[in-house]
């Protein structure tokens, strides 16, 4: 057995074999070779695995508590409550899983089968994945470095029976770390319709969410659009709305403008979602006429995150950042009028011609 060095920068660093924590390694000519560098075998069977799977949607922040996690669990919810749709939802916040407690499964634990581990289903067409379930108790701490990460991402992603699926919810930790580039990496030889990414009206959130976008342009994956979360506060009495976390800079409204990037909806604030993720029932069933609730709603039925009408944003890349930005405003256009016009949904032949031109100049 070969001793990983605690320090271990990763086979795929640039460090690899050469970082002082590799003196010793018994690997180290290896990596240093670059020979661990080679195309993982691991990605051509995630592929083949997730063939089945016709929509794969990442769910990203760029800060921690600006409720991603809660907006996973309602869209893997909501679009569950069509019961012609298989949904799964998996969660990669290896070290702060919380999806377990949101959707009402703690305590609950994975299974072995002939085909891989069987996920935990919320309802007959709902399932999850969480490292949650795995850990002997709730109160367990997951310290592990990057490759560990890692190799429990693509064993959540190979080694799963998720079966035929309509949708494929991803929860990310927040930032840009090991998770994101492996779940990334480890999807490229699939399609993923893109990523949903989470913030709040204020600068502060805002500054961290302009990094995780340019992330995505850097990784080349489609950005679907932005969610507002806990925009402004209604009042269940008199109806009026509060701003709690004012939009100092002009709020996700703005940026997306500057950016040219779908805003998806804004979710007010509403105390009873933290109460219903505490009980790990669905907000959307507890309070089904509420604003919060409605703005949920609202967002899944966006035409951008509907099958016939996805066309995910192209990241900008960094050689021909105008030619994308084009792209981008030709998109909406294109949008705005099937819409009013109810141009016939061939029109986006364009589309996807110049999806094609722009990856390849990129």
């Amino acid at each position: 057995t070969t001793l990983v060095p605690h320090d271990c920068p990763g086979t795929q660093s640039e460090q690899a074999g050469k970082s002082s924590s590799c003196q010793g390694c018994p690997n180290q000519k290896l990596c240093a070779s670059g020979a661990t560098k080679a195309p993982d075998p691991a990605i051509a069977e995630i592929g083949a695995k997730l063939s089945t799977v016709k929509h794969k949607i990442l769910v990203l922040s760029g800060k921690g508590g600006v409720g991603k996690s809660t907006f996973s669990a309602h869209l893997a919810h909501a679009l569950a409550s069509d019961s012609t749709k298989e949904v799964a939802l998996l969660d990669v916040d290896i070290c702060g899983p919380s999806i377990p407690r949101i959707m009402g499964l703690e305590g609950e634990q994975v299974h072995q089968s002939g085909s891989g581990w069987s996920p935990v289903y919320v309802d007959d067409n709902l399932a999850v994945m969480s490292i949650g379930f795995l850990l002997s108790s709730l109160d367990d701490a997951v310290i592990w470095r990057g490759p560990k990460k890692n190799g429990m991402i693509k064993q959540f992603l190979r080694d799963v029976d998720w079966g035929d699926l309509d949708y494929l919810i991803v929860d990310t930790p927040p930032g840009t770390s090991d998770e994101h580039l492996s779940i990334v990496q480890y999807l490229s030889s699939t399609h993923v319709d893109g990523a949903v990414i989470i913030t709040t009206p204020q600068e502060v959130s805002l500054q961290d969410v302009r990094k995780e976008i340019r992330f995505c342009q850097k990784v080349k994956l489609p950005i679907i659009g932005v969610v507002e979360n806990m925009s402004g506060f209604v009042c269940p009495n008199c109806k009026n709305t509060s701003q709690i976390f004012p939009p100092t800079s002009g709020g996700a409204e703005k940026m997306c403008a500057d950016l040219n990037l779908p805003l998806l909806g804004k979710v007010p604030l509403d105390p009873r979602i933290a109460q219903s993720c505490d009980e790990g029932r669905s907000f959307l069933n507890v309070v089904p006429d509420s604003p919060a609730a409605k703005a949920y709603k609202s967002i899944v039925q966006s035409e951008f995150l509907q099958p016939s009408t996805t066309h995910p944003h192209v990241p900008l890349p960094s050689c021909c950042t105008s030619v994308v930005i084009l792209y981008n405003r030709i998109t909406l256009s294109l949008q705005q009028l099937q819409r009013n016009l109810k141009v016939p949904s061939n029109l986006y032949i364009i589309h996807k011609t110049c999806h094609k031109y722009t990856n390849k100049t990129s």
